[in-house]
């Protein structure tokens, strides 16, 4: 028998559910995505019903940009996404409640994910296809300096509390030329459980060899240091308001508060956050998953120390069925997941994201491509 979505729920989940599609809000939305030629070309065979997503909130705003290219592509045709978190999203996902799943990680197999998916699939495996992409930015408030670079293992020193002042010799040492004030760090981080703090600690675990050794969701620091907040606008907003401030969070945050960014130097030069340097860190990533299972080996992108790449970057995946929808499930994911990966490059970095680069965007079109019924 067909996966098709248990109606009732659905009714429950729209009466509380963000409705993203072309009569939308618009409010948050960069412009310009029409002009992108890709998408205006692209052959895609719209779907006869809505499609009905849940999961990461670091996806939120790539969702809103996908949702609305998807309601205007596809005329009349609807994407709705709830942020509720990946674990939620990914639980909706295995009960049969929602289309697909954002998550920040790919499916567990030691926590029954991957046995939970398949079941749900009509006894077929489902895939994780990485298709948003967020570089994490390090952000700081140090007055008379707005180039300053930073390493891994500085970074993770300063979370570790080994380096507490501005002007510390480490510092000094990456940054010759900056006037670097005799002034306290004062290290913010994430206080609730977040996909952010678990990938920024795999990168520094990775890029400094094992130095930081914290993991997981719960950001854990030195004993004593730094002060917790809850999402990344509470440490984004802590940092513009302290002087001596730094934290990490998705790039669009920073950018909106107009707060500096850290360059970061892994040993080949110092690398600004750009779209061209965290391209060439996707486009270096291995593939651990099988076939068109995407899910990616995070040591490729963080431990990626060659000239030019900014390696911290957080991968979200959208979970699929590779098989066991009803017919019109499987075109409407195919279409939206399609739309999704042609949007405007432009576009997603206004929103602190970067567009998959074309090699790897080739690999995640396949994969949608080979989704069936």
């Amino acid at each position: 028998m067909r996966i098709k979505r248990h109606r009732a729920a659905l009714g429950f989940l729209a009466a509380g559910m963000l409705l993203l599609s072309a009569c939308g809000t618009d409010k948050n939305i960069p412009k310009g995505w029409e002009m992108n030629p890709e998408l205006k070309s692209l052959q895609v065979e719209c779907g006869t019903e809505p499609v009905v997503a849940e999961g990461s909130s670091a996806q939120k705003n790539a969702m809103d940009i996908f949702a609305r290219a998807y309601g205007i592509k596809c005329e009349g045709q609807k994407l709705t996404y709830t942020a509720s978190g990946s674990g939620k999203g990914v639980a909706a996902f295995t009960a049969g409640h929602v289309d697909f799943a954002g998550s920040d990680e790919p499916l567990n197999k030691e926590a029954g994910e991957v046995a939970a998916a398949a079941k749900r699939c009509d006894g077929n495996p489902a895939w994780n296809i990485p298709m948003v992409f967020g570089p994490l930015a390090i952000t700081y408030n140090v007055p008379g300096v707005d180039d300053l670079v930073l390493s891994p293992e500085v970074i993770a020193k300063i979370y570790q509390g080994e380096i507490t002042r501005w002007n510390d010799p480490a510092i000094r040492k990456l940054n010759p030329d900056a006037q670097l004030p005799a002034i306290d760090v004062v290290p913010f981080y994430r206080s609730d459980e977040s996909g952010t703090s678990a990938n920024f600690q795999k990168y520094l675990a990775t890029a400094t060899e094992g130095l930081w050794t914290g993991e997981g969701k719960t950001f854990r620091p030195g004993a004593g240091v730094g002060q917790g907040r809850s999402g990344s606008d509470q440490v984004t907003a802590s940092v513009k308001q302290s002087e001596g401030g730094i934290t990490y969070a998705s790039w669009a945050y920073p950018k909106n508060a107009g707060l500096d960014i850290a360059r970061i130097d892994s040993g080949n030069g110092p690398v600004a956050l750009t779209g061209e340097a965290v391209s060439k860190a996707i486009d270096s990533a291995k593939i651990s998953g099988q076939g068109h299972d995407l899910r990616l080996n995070l040591r490729s992108i963080y431990g990626n120390d060659k000239p030019g790449v900014y390696p911290l970057v957080l991968a979200t995946y959208e979970i699929v069925c590779s098989k066991g929808y009803s017919p019109e499930t499987a075109q409407g994911v195919k279409a939206a997941l399609k739309v999704a990966a042609n949007v405007n490059p432009e576009t997603l970095e206004q929103a602190g994201f970067v567009a998959l680069p074309p090699k790897f965007k080739r690999e995640v079109l396949d994969a949608i491509s080979a989704i069936q019924p």
